[in-house]
């Protein structure tokens, strides 16, 4: 293999992609409005929240958890993209049904479509199947999950604080990019509430089959969550720090898999 070969072979990022005179060859070209045109649909296209949540009662009926659905302030998928203020809030009915569920929490699992149909539809289900299992083993008093419509990262911290949780997991649809329209991103707060703001949160990003498989983002997700509530921190105050012992002491490893 030649040296452009390999280093392509290690990534999607454009590279080594030549040249046609002042330009890109062609095929190039095609390639890249068809990612652009991908990414597009991702962020106009609504996720299927029927079938979503036929694989989430698979996973959470079991442990004796609801599926409680939430709906931002935005009104539509046009509304939501234009009013990234109306994604933070859930409306009105949502309050009243997550009111009904109140309780002491240690967590709240919450999967948001955000702005990627296309990564709720094809990796929550898969990536909570490999999630759910590990964070049962250390014996969490999980709320049920909360599935939301039209939502941003923030609008989790409003239902954390609803619902009396001492910390969330949000689930959610990254901002497609030209080599990824279905990356999901996972958002960890300690103590949410109104008010929080990005340097509160730890972000794990791009979970995907083609990014961080499934396996080492629920390691991950699970060793900051263990770290959050024992510390009382989440966001810049908590360092990834993970180590082998972590995983001998806390997780049994028989339980996780690599597949999706």
């Amino acid at each position: 293999m030649n040296p452009k070969e390999f280093w392509k072979s290690l990534t999607s990022a454009r590279i080594g992609i030549g040249r046609s005179g002042g330009s890109i060859p062609t095929s190039e070209l095609l390639k890249f409005r068809l990612d652009h045109a991908r990414a597009r649909d991702a962020v106009l296209a609504e996720s299927d929240f029927d079938t979503i949540s036929l694989g989430l009662e698979k996973i959470f009926q079991p442990l004796g958890l609801d599926i409680v659905g939430v709906e931002s302030l935005a009104k539509s998928r046009e509304e939501y993209l234009l009013r990234p203020d109306l994604g933070r809030r859930i409306s009105e009915p949502s309050r009243s049904r997550l009111e009904s569920k109140k309780g002491k929490y240690d967590l709240v699992l919450i999967g948001v479509d955000g702005l990627s149909a296309k990564a709720v539809d094809s990796n929550l289900v898969p990536f909570l199947q490999v999630l759910v299992p590990i964070l049962s083993e250390q014996k969490y008093k999980i709320a049920p999950f909360i599935l939301g419509k039209l939502g941003r990262v923030a609008i989790g911290d409003e239902i954390g604080e609803i619902l009396g949780a001492k910390a969330i997991v949000l689930l959610i649809g990254e901002r497609p990019g030209l080599t990824s329209a279905d990356s999901l991103g996972m958002y960890l707060t300690f103590d949410p509430k109104l008010g929080k703001t990005d340097e509160s949160r730890n972000c794990i990003s791009n979970i995907r089959p083609d990014g961080l498989d499934f396996r080492k983002a629920s390691l991950k997700t699970a060793y900051l969550l263990s770290e959050s509530l024992k510390r009382g921190i989440s966001g810049v105050d908590l360092k990834d720090e993970m180590t082998p012992d972590f995983l001998e002491n806390s997780i049994n490893l028989s339980n996780i898999t690599n597949s999706t």
